[in-house]
């Protein structure tokens, strides 16, 4: 039996089309992106409604895959769906609240998601004042566990900071504990940043975090492929980990468990080619574990934005400026001068004869020594009477204590 075709339906209207088939098809439904690819939004939709069961064998022909035994045969589901189908109102939806509808061919529809071939949807409803293309022209994504420690709470929100300040978008889920932190570290940093969310973008999931949402969708974006009203699922959440790796030129897992969406995140970017980092925690932490299994198995590993730099480099490109430990006082000295300063007291004032025996030195060695160190600002001498001059920018605790005497 087939369903009355409607009277909004033009086979024309691309636009109309996908907006349509974004909600007759579940996300990373691959039979119909092949389906779509194959005749066309509209024509599609068309067969769907006229003849059903044709689109359905086409469907298996295109497919082409071996089913298990059990499981639904290729546009299962597609056709029970066409009574909620109502494109129009979606789009009024939508506009309602501030929003626009992305299609491939758009000037803002996102070129990383060639990447996903049939995986690609059929549309993204989006909401915000950021332009997507120029957003994720450079873009990390910063992924964790709900259930986040203090730890990497701080973490993400420190990392979605400083990309953002560095010129990176930050793109992440929108849930409780990492995403949330990345988020707001990167809303904080005055930066963009993306959220990409299981369910409409008129609806606020988790609801503890509307808020924040809100605030994405006033100064960054939210991001969808499925239209305003739809319920987040646990599939739904499974699938969007897809386009957030795709969406971004490196995913960063900055704290998750052996078993998490975390790390179906990092999953997902490595089957795109992208690249992956983890940030280490605790040893002993079994929030950091899935983390620690990233690194064996060759993430690279991050510990604050300028590695995130790092990482968005393309191959070829010049690195980032290499970035030393803390310069030390007593950096570049000779072993002959290390060991004469390393003799000099902190908290009073000795004879030559006091640092030779110290430092297993003679005398005259020590003296040479001596006048090289007070060249470097390093020692101070008043008296004949020698001790190591105050770090700079210190107070001189010494000034009014008594000398030792060799």
């Amino acid at each position: 039996m087939t369903a009355r075709v409607p009277g909004w339906f033009d086979p024309q209207d691309e636009r109309t089309a996908r907006a349509a088939w974004s909600r007759i098809a579940e996300p990373g439904d691959e039979t119909a992106a092949r389906v779509l690819e194959h005749l066309g939004p509209g024509p599609a939709l068309l067969a769907l409604y006229e003849r059903p069961v044709r689109l359905r064998e086409l469907a298996a022909s295109i497919d082409g895959r071996r089913r298990r035994p059990g499981q639904p045969a290729p546009g299962a589901g597609w056709e029970q769906r066409l009574p909620q189908v109502e494109p129009l109102r979606d789009l009024r939806t939508l506009e309602r609240f501030g929003g626009r509808l992305l299609i491939p061919g758009d000037p803002q529809w996102p070129q990383p998601f060639a990447a996903l071939g049939a995986r690609t949807p059929p549309a993204l409803w989006t909401r915000g004042p950021v332009d997507l293309t120029m957003a994720v022209h450079r873009a990390v994504a910063l992924v964790g566990s709900r259930a986040a420690s203090p730890y990497g709470e701080d973490v993400a929100a420190d990392l979605g900071a400083g990309s953002v300040e560095r010129g990176v978008t930050v793109v992440s889920g929108a849930a409780y504990g990492i995403d949330a932190q990345a988020h707001r570290g990167a809303l904080a940093g005055g930066g963009p940043t993306v959220a990409v969310v299981a369910c409409g973008v008129d609806r606020a999931y988790p609801r503890g975090n509307e808020q924040l949402i809100e605030r994405i969708a006033r100064e960054g974006l939210v991001v969808s492929e499925v239209p305003p009203g739809s319920s987040p699922t646990r599939w739904r959440f499974v699938q969007r980990n897809r386009l957030i790796a795709a969406l971004s030129r490196a995913t960063v897992v900055v704290e998750a468990a052996w078993r998490s969406g975390a790390m179906i995140t990092a999953g997902e970017a490595v089957s795109l080619g992208r690249e992956v980092g983890a940030v280490p925690g605790p040893v002993t932490s079994a929030a950091s574990a899935g983390c620690h299994r990233l690194l064996r198995e060759g993430a690279v590993c991050v510990t604050d934005a300028d590695e995130i730099v790092e990482l968005l480099s393309p191959i070829g490109a010049a690195p980032a400026p290499a970035r030393s430990a803390p310069a030390s006082e007593h950096d570049g000295l000779d072993p002959i001068d290390l060991r004469v300063f390393d003799a000099l007291p902190v908290r009073s004032a000795v004879g030559v004869d006091r640092l030779a025996g110290t430092a297993g030195l003679d005398g005259p060695v020590v003296a040479a020594a001596l006048g090289r160190l007070q060249l470097r600002g390093l020692a101070v001498e008043g008296g004949g009477l020698w001790r190591r001059a105050p770090r700079r920018g210190a107070a001189d605790p010494w000034s009014d204590r008594p000398a030792v005497r060799a």
